[in-house]
């Protein structure tokens, strides 16, 4: 995808977040982050915007120290937290949109560049927490009624294109770093194919390590379906209803389990 469709996708999925934190309010629990309430949400993300934007604006190449981090996340009280939160992410969206396409600054993945790689994860980070958020106020107004389900609807906001690109961006970027609780001994695979999108990915989860290859390969575990429904599924925030699961369905559950992604 181009920066400018990354920068598109960052765009919606902040204001839909701040809305749908709105409509539910900053002490409703969010489903799709276990312990968390929307308070949580907006204060991460918005201190995440801040840290974000401020490598691309200074140019910075080395990572920020915790002291410096922290200025970030610094919010406001409940009462200017929405406000605190869509205040970082328009600055975030135009400190990206101004970027020389030359910047050179400190980025953790993989990416053409350092300004696609901020527009790419700013894009995805934003979009999964706006889901989160839509989870949020649909549980606080105790559901949605038949065919206004606020969950579908955030859903079909993005493309199977972006989605795809969110699912590549977790195999090709975040599984094969050394770190992380997704191991096995002996070691298992899973391969993933999107059926409405050209792509798919196979990864064998080692006892000290991962390894992804392009293609849908022989593997324990084979899931297909819609782009969008493996980008929940992949990213925790879905179940596998929606998606054509064979062969050994326990890799589907140490996914479960063991995929966390941490932001840096």
């Amino acid at each position: 995808m181009e920066i400018k469709e990354h920068l598109s996708s960052l765009q919606d999925a902040g204001v839909r977040l701040a809305a749908a934190a709105e409509r539910a309010g900053v002490d409703a629990p969010v489903p799709t982050c276990p312990g968390w309430r929307v308070r949580d949400l907006l204060e991460h993300l918005g201190g995440v915007h801040r840290w974000a934007a401020a490598y691309v604006a200074t140019g910075r190449t080395e990572p920020f120290t915790d002291e410096e981090e922290a200025v970030f996340f610094t919010a406001p009280d409940d009462a200017g937290l929405v406000g605190w939160f869509r205040e970082g992410h328009a600055a975030l969206v135009r400190t990206l949109r101004e970027a020389d396409p030359g910047v050179t600054c400190w980025a953790f993945l993989r990416a053409p560049s350092p300004l696609a790689f901020w527009a790419r994860r700013q894009a995805h980070e934003t979009m999964i927490h706006m889901i989160d958020a839509e989870a949020a106020a649909a549980a606080s107004s105790g559901g949605a009624a038949p065919g206004s389900d606020p969950m579908a609807r955030a859903v079909a906001s993005f493309t199977p294109a972006f989605a795809a690109d969110g699912v590549d961006e977790l195999f090709d970027g975040f599984l094969p770093r050394r770190r992380g609780r997704l191991v096995a001994d002996p070691p298992i695979s899973l391969a993933v194919r999107a059926t409405d999108h050209p792509t798919a990915w196979t990864i064998r989860v080692e006892p000290d390590g991962r390894a992804v290859t392009s293609g849908a390969h022989d593997a324990d575990c084979v899931v297909s379906g819609p782009a969008r429904e493996l980008y929940l599924m992949l990213w925790n925030r879905g179940g596998a209803e929606a998606l054509d699961v064979r062969g050994d369905r326990s890799v589907l559950d140490l996914w479960r389990e063991k995929a966390v992604i941490v932001w840096s």
